[in-house]
């Protein structure tokens, strides 16, 4: 049972000409031994792009890669699925199978982005619950002082967003796991039973830990990610033809008939297709 502190100003930084990229993860030619992955994640990265600057055209393969964004708004073009601009609190998923897909990803032309990146290794297909080539994208309503998931890309993975109101009388508490990375996006944290204050880049990672608390003084996002041992307890079901989508548990789930039903309703599916949590 532990509880690491991994601060935002002990991340790796990549600056070029209208990019700035702090790395959580050996990336490029930043290479620490003690910072390759987190489970299945090998890549978290917070980026700061200029107005229309970006990523140009580049393929990947064999990684999930999920996408937030924080500030400004971020173009996706790309193989998958054309051009598609997400603003702030906007999320995506892309399935890069082993095919691979080509995309690019700029801030607009209007003003400058920030946006926070994970990649996945994929796993097991059976794991996988976008289909490889997909890419899946959607502006979530939030509801503050809550964990509320936004996206499951793999069977046993599921990232959730904390939006603390900045009540520092609010405590809530952190979805739980065997292995928990929890990201301070925006905002920071009070002093807590937990640790020190975090900051704006700083990060919990957790291992084998109970339900913790947090709070915050002023607005706060975390990002939060949750590694389970097997299939997570929670899943997002559409409901009705509104395509409502509600969480229920997780529990002998028959993922080929939630497949099946998915595809027969391509037509009449919500922004988040076959994502479920």
């Amino acid at each position: 049972m532990t509880v690491e502190i991994r601060r935002g100003t002990a991340r790796f930084v990549d600056r070029e000409a209208g990019r700035r990229t702090q790395h959580a993860f050996s990336f490029g030619a930043h290479y620490d031994p003690q910072r390759l992955e987190l489970g299945p994640m090998v890549c978290h990265d917070d980026h700061l792009l200029g107005a229309g600057r970006g990523f140009e055209t580049h393929r990947h393969s064999d990684l999930l890669i999920v996408s937030w964004v924080v500030e400004g708004a971020l173009v996706h073009t790309g193989s998958a699925a054309g051009e598609v601009t997400l603003g702030p609190g906007s999320v995506a998923v892309l399935s890069a199978g082993s095919d691979g897909v080509d995309h690019a990803e700029h801030a607009a032309s209007s003003g400058p982005c920030r946006f926070v990146q994970v990649w996945l290794r994929p796993g097991e297909e059976s794991e996988v619950l976008v289909q490889p080539g997909d890419y899946q994208h959607a502006t979530p309503d939030v509801v503050p002082d809550t964990a509320q998931p936004l996206a499951q890309p793999r069977l046993d993975a599921v990232l959730w967003l904390v939006r603390l109101s900045g009540d520092p009388a609010v405590a809530v508490e952190l979805p739980t796991a065997p292995l928990v990375h929890a990201y301070v996006a925006t905002g920071a944290l009070l002093r807590s039973s937990l640790a020190e204050p975090l900051a704006t880049g700083d990060a919990f990672v957790m291992t084998d830990e109970p339900a913790h608390t947090v709070s915050a003084g002023v607005p706060t996002d975390l990002l939060v990610w949750t590694f389970h041992d097997g299939p997570a307890p929670v899943f997002l079901h559409r409901t009705g033809a509104a395509g409502h989508w509600t969480t229920h548990p997780g529990g002998g789930r028959d993922l080929d008939a939630e497949r099946a039903t998915a595809a027969s309703a391509a037509d009449d599916r919500p922004p988040l297709g076959d994502l479920r949590l």
